[in-house]
């Protein structure tokens, strides 16, 4: 995946998002948390804030996309708009094209990228991050009821055939973790995923976002279900997401934070992944 992120606090988020694995079929999907319940962040003074502009894009659903009607929605645009509700801080939501909104950001057009924007060594240097609100896990998925084994680990898959991108991160991270697996390589996620719907292969492993909204669609024909992880390693999968402000914006980073945390607090952020994520991601 071309969108790669930072993940503060990651230690934190492995052991709440593993400790639910078991729940992957669960009828109700498991909503992860990354903040910590124990930690009360002071609220910060956002009289000095009197608009929050901010920039996402409109190809990357379920984040952000436009409707028919050329409605704005997705993940981040309600995230950004209960973030606002909950500062009392009144906000725009302006959708750019992907290759200008670092631009735009840094020409001051805007004040936060809510965006899934890249977090790497290039981008930490012309940007500030508030605390991860989300993390993109690896997952396999199985054609329903007939995983490969009885639990996704290496000892019981043994040399299952999964399909997988060639060249990927994904792939990759099965080398190094799953070794005895009988790889079936595939150019694109649509030709590994038409393999598992055929039966060529046992399971295939990517992308838990993709993953889910193509269980839940069309395409796969009601044929599979997710099997096993969620699998976590901010090496291969990238560290999390993130929303980007200019350098040095500490006052607007930390009011983002706090308005995070309490969106995580009071159930909001539950209700917005639930709305964009039926089949749960972890």
């Amino acid at each position: 995946m071309h969108r790669g992120y930072r993940l503060a606090g990651l230690a934190m988020a492995i052991m709440t998002v593993c400790g639910a694995a078991a729940a992957a079929f669960a009828e109700t999907p498991f909503v992860p948390s990354f903040w910590d319940p124990n930690r009360r962040l002071a609220k910060p003074d956002v009289s000095s804030i009197h608009l929050i502009r901010f920039i996402t894009a409109d190809d990357y659903p379920p984040f952000n996309f436009t409707l028919p009607d050329g409605s704005l929605v997705g993940f981040n645009v309600d995230l950004a708009r209960a973030l606002c509700e909950d500062l009392k801080v009144a906000c725009t939501i302006q959708a750019r094209r992907w290759d200008t909104i670092e631009g735009a950001l840094e020409e001051n057009k805007g004040d936060a990228l809510i965006a899934s924007i890249a977090m790497n060594e290039q981008t930490r240097e012309k940007m500030d991050f508030t605390a991860p609100y989300f993390i993109l896990p690896g997952r396999f998925v199985a054609r329903a009821g007939k995983p490969p084994a009885t639990d996704a680990t290496p000892e019981k898959m043994g040399a299952s055939k999964v399909g997988v991108i060639a060249g990927s991160a994904h792939e990759a991270w099965l080398k190094t973790f799953f070794p005895k697996l009988t790889l079936s390589t595939y150019p694109s996620a649509d030709a590994a995923r038409a393999a598992l719907v055929k039966g060529d292969v046992d399971a295939v492993f990517g992308d838990a976002v993709s993953l889910g909204l193509w269980i839940n669609g069309a395409a796969s024909q009601a044929c599979c279900a997710f099997f096993g992880g969620p699998f976590i390693n901010a090496a291969y999968f990238g560290p999390g997401i993130a929303i980007g402000v200019r350098k040095n914006n500490i006052v607007l980073r930390r009011a983002l934070d706090y308005g995070l945390a309490q969106l995580a607090e009071r159930g909001v952020y539950a209700e917005i992944y639930l709305k964009y994520f039926p089949v749960g991601v972890f």
